[in-house]
């Protein structure tokens, strides 16, 4: 046996532990974790779950994964930590290119998730960002792909699988270029549901059981046999079975089986007449059509297992497929062969099954508004109620092996369940907890066979190198600051995912429950708001920002395209002094129920690349603050980390729109609010630094060897005209410039052009005429044709135009009622000017006339709300105080 690791010895519990107050001396780490739960400190941290003391600890396998808030993380830090690099030693660019990773993976579909990303996407941002050895965290981390994918950088074959070869110790690509360094990567995992946690666990130790299979599949045999009564039917094997609604028509009172209309070739998705009285009937009501909805009939009976009598909507199995393969026949079930199948459930003694109701919220309550079902436990035919709770029950050799046997379950939950449609779709509608009317009851023995034979199938997840904590990402008082190498996370995209409402369905079984109101979502019957999610993201992003080392990378992945969300994720960022550095696109290749649905979905996931600026950095930005030295100095930091060029699907080299001069000046803009510096330069003076101290091309700004390497890509490479959609000032200022730069052109040249690239201008935006654009921004020539001005022009016509847009502000500022239309460049130079004169007070009033959900979706402008609002005092001033000197 080789020389034992710290690691080794921490997993054998041979070393101390901390408790956050004091060392202890280790005795057993699940001992030291039963003390830690009943102490009052490690209860606190936010995102400690829902259950008893028992529950966690049987849950929990200290030291590398506990239900509960991890205590055992900053020892496992230590253990893992190589030599220690400086900050100035390590360099990587902003990832770059689009990813595009299908979910059919064996990996990926071992077990399902409301959300996941695909780990071989994942394994292309963690090979670039980091090395052997190095720490990545994810604090969302659903069912654990960024840990499985830190593991995978280990793995020749997967590495390989991403069309990278290993040679000598290195990760290189087609062309024999370096991409990374070959070997695992260390990984905290941590996310606010014990269900997440739980199956992050498991799915980072798949290649830590290798004999679990065999011994798995015999326990499943062997419960068949002992319950081979459950699914017989005349002496042959029940393969499934079907399960019908029975509503009634509210015109006769008759009762209308649906799956009698099915049968009949009715569409089940239109109005039908009833069968009994004929008039048009249907699950919605349409006075228009002479449609009337259906209503239900209710059954009153005694539940065993709760203990009490309940009235639930009529529900009842038309249909059984018996036997196998050429003996396989269809069978229907008559209404008292029914009746016996429910009797025997209630002469039996029963498994411990769930009695936990379903909390109130908005998918809980479609479900129990929509089908009646209150309770857990009803969301199963009494027949895989029965069968699933007895595989709960079952002890396999040893708790990592029963952890993955309950894993395997979980997996299957949804397909066994009511969720599961008659008419397709495995699992039934991902994101919902709706049920149909038509169910197809699988057999639980059968379905949980299949799913233990693909696992034995998956040649695993690589060397256990990751550590869970079940608890908010709020608060990660249990890791140290500066100690994550890199983060990629997938926070909750406003309203579409209700983690904590759907995750009780399966936390009902683990016994542990996610913390409601701290989940990270826009919910109206919690009384979760904008305001609530973005305070939720802005200490996510503080605390991410804490642990992670300066000089690194985080990777966000974004969903939604609600821009009051996209907002309050990019307000996060700013307000934690995070640069944001590049944003591409995730194609997943998949989308759910909600994502295909919900208006404003979007095909593609956004991945923002955000960066922690060196400690060196910072200090010389505080030498300089508030000087025209600070807004170079930040330029600078911000050029050298974004990369020198970046080539799209069709091998051309395409815009950054983070090198452009607007990007670039907002992002110095925000840097200086989060840091409550003034503001050093305005618009005009900030776009002739740029020239004067930069390098431009094809209107981007380089540093002078960035400039040399994409002057030599640009040779032997065409570029991509940037494709620029007007629909504001600014989108149009930028396509005529780039129009211009092409070529001078006269108003009636450009006009058509403009008119056909002009989309649907924001509503919220005072609309200007090209000739006013033209004359606030460019010169005109002469000859009668306009052009871009040169950089001695430039300064005078900036000064000119940002005269015109303070008194438009000036003229909002004493306007009275509610500004639903304005000029945002106008509201935005007042505010920068307010800001620097410290008329914070100018900013809130004229804020607080703008619409709040308007607001909410404009970062430039909601940034500088909100930190003005620390320091206005409380004043009815609504005068406006400026003059040329302040612009000059």
């Amino acid at each position: 046996m080789g020389k034992q690791t710290k690691l080794d010895m921490l997993i054998q519990g041979s070393v101390q532990s901390n408790d956050f107050q004091s060392v202890l001396e280790r005795k057993d780490a699940t001992e030291v974790l039963s003390d830690l739960v009943d102490g009052q400190v490690y209860s606190q941290i936010k995102g400690f779950p829902v259950a008893g003391k028992q529950s966690i600890l049987s849950l929990s396998v200290p030291p590398l994964y506990t239900a509960s808030p991890n205590p055992f993380i900053k020892e496992w830090i230590e253990s893992t930590s190589s030599k220690e690099k400086s900050e100035e030693a390590y360099y990587r660019d902003a990832f770059s290119a689009d990813v595009s990773e299908g979910k059919n993976d064996p990996v990926y579909n071992v077990h399902t998730y409301h959300t996941k990303v695909p780990h071989k996407a994942l394994m292309r941002y963690i090979l670039h960002y980091t090395e052997p050895g190095d720490i990545v965290f994810d604090g969302f981390a659903g069912t654990g792909m960024t840990g499985v994918a830190a593991q995978l950088c280990g793995d020749q074959r997967e590495i390989e699988s991403l069309g990278f070869k290993v040679l000598d110790g290195y990760v290189k690509d087609n062309s024999g270029e370096t991409i990374s360094k070959f070997g695992a990567r260390y990984a905290i995992l941590a996310d606010l549901s014990p269900t997440a946690t739980f199956i992050a666990h498991n799915y980072c130790n798949l290649s830590e059981n290798r004999d679990f299979a065999a011994e798995a599949l015999d326990v499943v045999d062997r419960v068949e046999e002992e319950l081979q009564w459950l699914y017989n039917s005349g002496g042959r094997k029940v393969v499934s079975a079907v399960w019908s609604d029975v509503f009634l028509c509210p015109n006769c009172n008759a009762e209308i089986l649906f799956w009698d209309m099915v049968q009949g070739g009715a569409d089940i998705q239109k109005p039908f007449a009833c069968p009994s009285c004929r008039s048009m009937v249907g699950k919605s009501e349409s006075k228009k059509a002479g449609v009337s909805k259906l209503e239900r009939p209710f059954e009153v009976k005694f539940d065993r297992n709760l203990n009490e009598v309940v009235s639930l909507p009529k529900f009842v199995m038309v249909e059984q497929t018996i036997g196998r393969g050429q003996t396989k026949s269809k069978v229907s079930v008559s209404p008292a062969d029914y009746l016996n199948f429910v009797q025997k459930f209630n002469d039996i003694h029963w498994p411990k099954v769930p009695t936990n109701k379903f909390m109130p919220g908005r998918q809980t309550n479609k479900l129990i508004n929509g089908s009646g079902i209150s309770y857990i436990c009803h969301m199963y035919t009494p027949r895989a109620l029965f069968a699933y709770a007895t595989l709960w029950e079952q002890q396999l050799t040893s708790p990592q092996k029963t952890a993955m046997f309950r894993f395997c379950l979980s997996a299957i939950n949804n397909y066994i369940s009511r969720k599961q449609g008659y008419f397709g779709g495995g699992g039934g509608v991902n994101g919902t907890l709706f049920t149909p009317s038509i169910h197809l009851e699988r057999n639980v023995f059968d379905v949980l066979r299949r799913k233990i034979k693909a696992i034995q199938k998956v040649r695993g997840t690589g060397h256990r190198t990751t550590i869970v904590s079940t608890q908010s990402a709020t608060d990660l008082r249990n890791i140290p600051d500066n100690t994550i190498d890199y983060i990629f996370t997938d926070p909750p995209f406003g309203e579409s995912i209700q983690y904590s409402e759907l995750n009780s369905f399966v936390e009902a079984w683990l016994g542990v429950h996610t913390r409601p109101e701290e989940d990270c979502v826009l919910n109206y019957v919690h009384k979760k708001d904008h305001g609530f999610y973005g305070e939720k993201m802005a200490q996510v992003f503080a605390e991410y920002a804490r642990i992670l080392k300066p000089g690194r990378w985080i990777t966000i992945e974004f969903h939604n395209s609600q821009n009051s969300v996209w907002t309050a994720i990019q307000q996060a960022v700013e307000s934690a002094r995070l640069l944001v550095a590049d944003v591409r696109l995730l194609d997943k290749q998949q989308r759910s129920f909600n994502a295909v649905n919900r208006a404003g979905a979007v095909n593609q996931d956004l991945v923002i690349s955000a960066y922690k600026p060196r400690t060196s950095f910072e200090q010389r930005f505080r030498e300089g603050e508030g000087q025209p030295a600070s807004a170079i100095e930040f330029v600078r930091e911000y050029l050298s980390i974004l990369s020198p060029s970046s080539m799209n699907f069709k091998g051309k080299l395409e815009l950054i729109p983070e090198r452009t001069r607007f990007v670039l000046f907002d992002r110095m803009v925000a840097y200086h609010l989060v840091h409550n510096a003034r503001i050093p330069l305005t618009a005009a003076e900030f776009y002739n630094m740029l020239n004067a101290q930069f390098m431009e091309r094809d209107g981007m700004y380089f540093l002078p060897d960035q400039a040399a390497k994409y002057d030599a890509i640009r040779v032997r490479t065409e570029v991509e005209q940037l494709s620029l959609f007007i629909r504001d000032e600014r989108t149009a200022v930028q396509w005529v410039r780039n129009q211009l730069s092409l070529a001078p052109q006269t108003l009636g040249e450009l006009t058509p052009k403009f008119l056909q690239e002009l989309r649907e201008w924001d509503s919220h935006e005072t609309r200007l005429e090209l000739r006013d654009l033209l004359n606030e921004n460019f010169i005109l020539g002469e000859d009668g044709r306009w052009r871009v001005p040169d950089p001695n022009s430039t300064k005078d016509l900036e000064l000119l135009k940002q005269k015109a847009l303070l008194k438009i502000f000036e003229r909002y500022v004493k306007s009275k009622g509610t500004l639903k239309v304005f000029r945002k460049e106008a509201v935005l130079e007042g505010f920068r000017l307010a800001w620097q004169t410290k008329q914070y007070s100018v900013i809130v009033q004229v804020s607080n006339k703008i619409p709040q959900k308007l607001l909410q979706e404009i970062p430039e402008l909601l940034q500088f709300c909100e930190i003005a609002r620390d320091y206005a005092p409380v004043t009815d001033q609504l005068e406006f105080q400026w003059d040329s000197n302040d612009i000059q």
